[in-house]
């Protein structure tokens, strides 16, 4: 059984790459193949259709390989890890998840320190991959629980998953998802909530429910999200290595909200507003509505809910990454 640590043997790896991913080309695949099989064992196999990177991932876990990396975006990377812990379990041994960028936004993988670059990238992947090599030990990262399925770095209820539903099918439409379209759809669903009256209820640890709430941010790393190369902040001390940020807010008030939102962009973010609740190192939360709506997890729109329970699980999950940074 393996704990973490490559015996004597031959590496062996499984690489997922999403040929639809935004920044994914064939040179640069072909390059990435190349790079590690100066390292491992590879199998390269290609997504194609939604869901396959579950499927594969889940896979290459009861084969027992020792890693399993994704070239594609954060949506393929949620699939890969809950194909894995669906298979293994949170927390038990597996294969480790390594990531080259090949999305948009890349949060995931940035979070874990893991360049944007996909070149740089590679060249980050095949020395950690070294490391592990001569014996040292995989990093561990804690991930949500989600109920149906395990978020890697967020998820949100509210107008977070129709912003997130109206860029799919912007998507859909052949349109390409940049940060300057996906600030317009922000921008768009946020005026529309804003004409809403507030149905969700919050519900924390040691404390009574929090009732007229807008929208809810969940998340398990920081920062939230990027504009381009600009980190997004809900949560700045919230980690891999800690508990679950909430960030919702109890008005829609479109100029308490853009203060709320340069705060939100500063390269050294102060979080303070009356219509705001924030709170780390959560080991659950909760988030209820008097009537369906929109939900998201890790970017991926998954459709109206009525309650969602999340859940913060240590220690589930080991990936090829840098050593986690002490503090912002």
């Amino acid at each position: 059984m393996r704990t973490g640590r490559l015996g004597s043997g031959p590496v062996r790896a499984v690489l997922i790459v999403n040929p639809n991913a935004t920044s994914t080309t064939p040179a640069g695949r072909d390059l990435l193949a190349h790079a590690l099989e100066s390292r491992v064992r590879l199998t390269v196999t290609h997504t194609d259709h939604r869901g396959h990177a579950i499927e594969i991932a889940r896979d290459a876990a009861r084969d027992g390989v020792d890693v399993v990396i994704v070239h594609g975006g954060d949506g393929t990377v949620n699939e890969v890890v809950n194909g894995v812990v669906e298979q293994c379990g949170a927390g038990q041994p597996g294969p480790a998840v390594g990531v080259v960028p090949g999305g948009s936004a890349n949060v995931f993988a940035r979070a874990l320190g893991i360049s944007p670059d996909p070149i740089e990238a590679t060249n980050q992947l095949v020395d950690l991959l070294g490391d592990y090599r001569r014996g040292r030990q995989w990093r561990r990262i804690g991930l949500m629980d989600c109920g149906e399925r395990w978020g890697v770095f967020t998820a949100g209820m509210g107008v977070d998953g129709d912003v997130v539903a109206a860029v799919e099918a912007q998507r859909a439409k052949g349109r390409k998802v940049t940060a300057s379209r996906y600030i317009r759809v922000a921008v768009r669903e946020v005026l529309a909530a804003a004409r809403k009256e507030p149905n969700l209820t919050l519900r924390l640890p040691d404390h009574e429910p929090i009732s007229g709430v807008h929208f809810a941010f969940v998340s398990n790393a920081s920062p939230w999200t990027y504009a381009n190369t600009r980190p997004v902040w809900t949560n700045p001390d919230t980690t891999f290595e800690t508990g679950l940020g909430v960030f919702a807010t109890t008005s829609m008030n479109i100029w308490a909200n853009l203060r709320l939102a340069r705060q939100m962009n500063s390269r050294k973010p102060r979080l303070e507003a009356k219509h705001l609740i924030r709170d780390d190192d959560l080991p659950w939360l909760e988030v209820s509505s008097d009537t369906p709506v929109a939900c998201q997890i890790d970017g991926d729109y998954i459709g109206e809910r009525e309650m969602m329970r999340f859940t913060a699980v240590a220690g589930a999950l080991q990936v090829v990454a840098p050593p986690p940074k002490m503090g912002r």
